[in-house]
């Protein structure tokens, strides 16, 4: 999920549902199977990254609002919100870009009303930088601003407040930003810049080591974590890295298409690699491709040697598919949205043209399982609905939690609260959240305590049982 350029092409939009369903093809049971160990670095899973633990699968334990009303409260903070995290202590917090300057700042939420408590602002860089942060073991949020300083921030006392600063710049250089930080699970922080430069830094000591992809390839997506292996997904293939060794395990370079596709912020795969499986529930590692005029579920071993157990294509019963959105994943499956033709209120400047120029956004959310014997991968369910949002998957009442866009207005249909049964793609728990003002612009929520947070264009959305 190209977060890092959807949070830019919101400030420059500043500066300037129900779907209807398929009939699922198959009902199954609802997705289960065992999520990566924990990191013993990061705040529990669930709520340490924008995509919920350092594996990214976008997983969470407890039960979401679904079976019961909700309540929704609407928090204008003069911000887009695209990342909301959370530690042990259950303190929401949110990054999020300013109307005003366009500029980060950390935010301490309410998360009875999504109200800001205290805001911290971050160093402006190029990438409005540290969009794809993370909640450490000790629940500092770790970020890289745009001076190139890993800061680790404290929430104690209701006071944000940068509690450790190690420098970057030596290795960085001054026109890159890093898009992303996770760190391993020996401690050592792995980043990611713009222009490919992967590193790990040892804050205790101050030493980075640091990999330079090809030349010409760049990033756009965050990173992920899990016992022994790194991985990052470039502008034209995987990586997955051996953490202890600090060393390139392979290379598999994906259908990256012959340009980008409306409803993508950049030309190549919009996903960050998640990490799945159903033994150590890190056996795989999934990505999507940008391959014309359907897009793949391409899954690979983690250990390699980069040889695909799985090329699934996606959504062919459209004219065209595409996602600017990262697997959820679980156990042997895999789900999918599909945002090609969703419309971005802006792009990058380095976008270039999308072809076709323009689409209707049709949306589709699929599920894909990986066969038991790990030889192949086939489509469980395909239904229509037009998730807005990038879904979170709850293992305990085994729903997906979503923002949908559902009506016959086409890009200006409401948006939507909505559960989608992960066993049988069965839609629930429609609640109507608003329209423009309320665009969740393909980001992803959390879950604290069977209530839902959703980031939107202006700030948060609060979902609570009522």
């Amino acid at each position: 999920m190209n977060m890092m350029i959807r949070s830019a092409a919101v400030a420059a939009a500043f500066t300037l549902v129900l779907g209807a369903a398929a009939t699922p093809a198959s009902a199954a049971a609802a997705a289960s199977g065992p999520a990566a160990p924990q990191n013993p670095y990061t705040a529990p899973a669930g709520g340490a990254s924008t995509h919920g633990d350092s594996a990214s699968a976008k997983t969470f334990t407890g039960r979401g609002p679904a079976g019961s009303a909700v309540k929704v409260t609407r928090s204008t903070l003069l911000s887009a919100c695209p990342t909301l995290l959370h530690g042990a202590d259950g303190q929401l917090l949110g990054l999020c870009t300013e109307y005003i300057g366009q500029a980060p700042a950390l935010h301490l939420l309410d998360s009875s009303d999504g109200d800001s408590l205290a805001k911290l602002p971050i160093a402006k860089g190029t990438l409005l930088g540290g969009v794809y942060a993370y909640v450490d073991n000790q629940d500092r949020v770790v970020i890289v601003d745009g001076n190139r300083d890993l800061l680790r921030i404290s929430h104690a006392g209701g006071a944000l407040t940068v509690v450790e600063r190690t420098p970057l710049a030596a290795v960085i250089a001054s026109g890159d930003a890093v898009v992303g930080v996770v760190p391993a699970y020996d401690g050592k922080v792995w980043f990611v810049t713009a222009a490919g430069l992967v590193g790990a830094v040892d804050t205790a000591t101050g030493a980075v080591w640091s990999h330079q992809l090809p030349a010409g390839e760049k990033v756009a997506n965050s990173i992920s974590t899990v016992p022994g292996r790194f991985a990052v997904t470039s502008d034209r293939a995987v990586y997955v890295f051996d953490t202890a060794r600090k060393s390139l395990l392979w290379r598999y370079a994906y259908d990256r298409g012959p340009a980008r596709k409306p409803g993508q912020l950049s030309w190549g795969s919009g996903a960050t690699p998640v990490f799945f499986g159903p033994v150590t529930g890190y056996d795989y590692v999934a990505i999507t491709d940008n391959a014309d005029p359907h897009m793949n579920l391409v899954v690979l071993r983690t250990d390699g040697p980069g040889t695909p157990v799985c090329v699934q294509p996606l959504f062919t019963g459209r004219a065209a598919s595409g996602t600017e959105n990262a697997p959820v994943a679980v156990g042997r499956s895999v789900f999918i949205t599909n945002t090609y033709g969703y419309d971005y209120p802006a792009l990058p400047d380095d976008a270039g043209t999308s072809v076709p120029a323009n689409a209707g956004f049709d949306g589709g959310v699929a599920r894909i399982d990986v066969d038991a014997a790990g030889t192949g991968c086939a489509v469980t369910w395909q239904i229509s609905t037009r998730s807005a949002a990038l879904p979170r998957l709850s293992v305990t009442d085994g729903k997906i939690y979503t923002a949908i866009q559902d009506g016959i207005l086409g890009d200006a249909d409401p948006f939507y609260f909505a559960a989608i049964d992960s066993g049988t793609g069965a839609v629930s728990d429609k609640a109507l959240l608003g329209f423009g003002l309320v665009n969740p612009l393909q980001t992803a929520g959390t879950a604290i305590d069977r209530s839902y947070f959703q980031g939107t264009v202006t700030g948060l959305l609060t979902i609570k049982p009522q």
